[in-house]
């Protein structure tokens, strides 16, 4: 209980003297639910966390096609949710060039229609990349929840059981629209056709200016 208040709310900036290619790595945390402000007394809460890199936040949504969920937003600024806390995680030597080519393999590999809040949600993703980057992972109590498992899964509500960023309804008039675009395809995810990358291309610069998918690169 109390434990997510060791992390600082004020705003942790790098340190000046840094150069171009170091950033701190900063996890920021959200209530998915006001429900939270009584929860995190008995020691859980429901969060959505993204992990800031070079002055982007970077995090992991639903939606229903087979294409890269991880998008970047404005720090602290992801729709749909309550700004909670920031957690520095550690320091990144990495120039920002090598860092977007990173995110964007890593997009390969976390489709939107794969989200899963029990096993596959944006706090696993942000525990990934920290992993990746830092060699640990995140504090445990932001997925707490999730290592419930099947007996979280019996209590939440079914509308908490997937979380969107936002209302994809552009994202999914524009898949749909061109004949062929919403059909499978056969390749794998790590072989996208060339209709896919067109698809990847019209879809994922951005949505209303708040959220803007990643295009994947697969490794």
């Amino acid at each position: 209980m109390g434990e997510e208040n060791e992390a600082s709310k004020s705003n942790p900036e790098p340190d000046a003297s840094s150069s171009s290619e170091e950033s701190q790595v900063i996890l920021n945390v959200y209530d998915l639910t006001p429900v939270n402000q009584y929860s995190v007394w008995f020691g859980f809460g429901v969060f959505h966390s993204g992990i800031e890199v070079h002055g982007k936040e970077y995090g992991f949504g639903a939606h229903d096609f087979p294409i890269s969920g991880v998008f970047e937003v404005e720090p602290k600024s992801c729709p749909g949710f309550i700004y909670r806390c920031s957690v520095p995680l550690g320091h990144l030597d990495m120039p920002p060039s090598e860092f977007r080519t990173f995110i964007e393999g890593v997009a390969s590999e976390y489709h939107g229609n794969t989200y899963h809040l029990i096993s596959k949600n944006c706090n696993h993703f942000t525990d990934d990349i920290s992993k990746r980057l830092l060699r640990k992972g995140i504090p445990g109590w932001v997925n707490r929840l999730a290592r419930l498992g099947a007996f979280c899964s019996c209590l939440l509500p079914e509308s908490l059981q997937v979380s969107t960023v936002k209302q994809l309804h552009e994202y999914h008039a524009a898949y749909t629209e061109d004949d062929g675009s919403g059909s499978s395809s056969s390749a794998t995810p790590n072989e996208p056709t060339e209709s896919e990358d067109g698809d990847q291309d019209k879809l994922l610069p951005s949505l209303g200016g708040d959220v803007a998918f990643i295009k994947e690169f697969p490794r």
